[in-house]
């Protein structure tokens, strides 16, 4: 049913406060095809002011960890890889998908591990994001992982093709400023470690 419409202000009175934001009522759910990395869905969801029932798209995608790693030496572990979306080669950190049933921190040492075949015994936790709540569902996690170390080969997935680099926090810096490294969760990431400066 279409919610009542609002009532004009008086002439001279001041503008009325907007109203916040509602919940839009589900009225039906479709599954939609599977993407490889998300499976689509369509939900059709009422408008809570004029009652339209719009039909709004929404990727269902396993939540993500990305790990911000420095070494000893205080240098950030970063990985260099093609990117299919911008078809570019694009300096970022290390991270992945969690896998069905694994923990956040679990993935986060797993993909560190794999991806640069470094491990740490110092893990920190940072919070998560939503990578996009407008078409996703998901959470990226994002943890800070001391002291790490190369001691293992790299465990690639069939699909990867990476190298392993380090960054001192100058370099860091300018792939930032360069816009070198512009990804956007791994810029979240870099900017809730305390004390990094990710410009000059």
């Amino acid at each position: 049913m279409p919610s009542e419409p609002h009532e004009p202000s008086p002439p001279g009175a001041p503008p009325a406060e907007p109203e916040a934001p509602r919940p839009w009522r589900l009225h039906a759910s479709v599954p939609g095809p599977g993407l490889i990395v998300c499976r689509a869905r369509f939900d059709e969801l009422e408008h809570p002011l004029t009652g339209a029932i719009l039909r709004r798209t929404v990727l269902e995608t396993p939540d993500w960890v990305n790990v911000v790693a420095f070494t000893p030496e205080r240098r950030l572990v970063v990985v260099r890889q093609y990117r299919f979306g911008t078809r570019a080669v694009t300096t970022e950190i290390p991270g992945g998908v969690i896998d069905p049933g694994e923990e956040p921190e679990d993935a986060a040492i797993r993909e560190l591990r794999e991806e640069t075949g470094y491990t740490s015994a110092s893990w920190r936790y940072l919070g998560c994001v939503e990578p996009n709540p407008a078409f996703q569902d998901n959470l990226c996690h994002h943890w800070l992982a001391q002291d790490a170390r190369r001691t293992h080969a790299l465990a690639l997935d069939p699909g990867e093709d990476i190298a392993v680099d380090t960054l001192d926090e100058a370099g860091v810096r300018a792939a930032v400023e360069k816009g070198e490294m512009r990804h956007s969760l791994v810029l979240c990431a870099l900017a809730r470690v305390p004390g990094l400066r990710l410009f000059g």
